[in-house]
């Protein structure tokens, strides 16, 4: 290893497999905690002027942020850290009942403000890049999630304009439930309802009830409704 602590990762995607990656090394990493291995793939945005400008803050030491992967609007993949280490993008917060996410997951940044819609060749490049992830650690599609489920008091990516049913549609990440629902649409069966899926109890009923239609339903307003509770039912 380099003296600098920073090492090529051995598991960088070919080209004919991801188009234009680029490794671009961060310094900010560290060992993933307690033997723990990737078990989820968190989306952020990175809500900056442009992909050099996100890039080069997630390789500022200064900074202490990072995240393994980027992808351009244009679809280019730049690689920071190694998946086997620890990135840091996804902060306080939890998934699935479970804490200090960054030792569990592997971060993907989009270059993206969070108020337009994604390029259609960083979704293509996405969903190349995606499936390698998943492979190489075993993650399901419900592993997939974004910043705003795992800390929804206090984050909103990858946001509205993210197409998730795209995703779900080629079994990338967990799509909108169509199981059967009972008669109530009271607040405590909706919390139980996303607790199951893995979303925190630790929110007020607003947070939660936010943080759920953000990733299943972003364009509903207003009150609880049934719909809300379907969308988090399994069959």
């Amino acid at each position: 290893m380099p003296a600098t602590g920073i090492q090529r990762p051995s598991a960088v995607p070919s080209n004919n497999e991801v188009e234009r990656v680029i490794w671009h090394p961060s310094p900010n990493f560290g060992p993933r905690r307690e033997g723990l291995l990737p078990s989820l793939v968190v989306i952020h945005y990175t809500a900056m002027k442009s992909a050099e400008a996100a890039l080069a803050r997630l390789c500022d030491p200064g900074v202490e942020v990072s995240a393994h992967y980027l992808i351009g609007s244009d679809g280019t993949v730049w690689q920071m850290v190694d998946e086997a280490q620890r990135a840091w993008h996804a902060g306080a917060g939890e998934w699935a009942g479970q804490g200090d996410v960054n030792s569990r997951s592997v971060g993907i940044e989009l270059d993206n403000r969070g108020d337009h819609p994604f390029a259609e060749r960083q979704m293509a490049a996405l969903e190349s890049l995606l499936p390698q992830i998943m492979t190489r650690w075993d993650i399901p599609a419900d592993g997939i999630i974004g910043h705003s489920d795992m800390a929804p008091d206090r984050k909103f990516d990858p946001g509205s304009r993210f197409d998730w049913t795209r995703l779900a549609q080629q079994g990338l990440a967990c799509g909108v439930g169509g199981g059967p629902v009972g008669p109530s649409v009271a607040p405590d069966a909706f919390r139980a309802l996303a607790q199951r899926a893995g979303f925190t109890a630790d929110v007020d009923d607003a947070t939660l009830l936010a943080a759920v239609r953000l990733r299943f339903r972003p364009q509903a307003r207003g009150p609880l409704e049934a719909a809300d509770l379907t969308a988090l039912t399994r069959t």
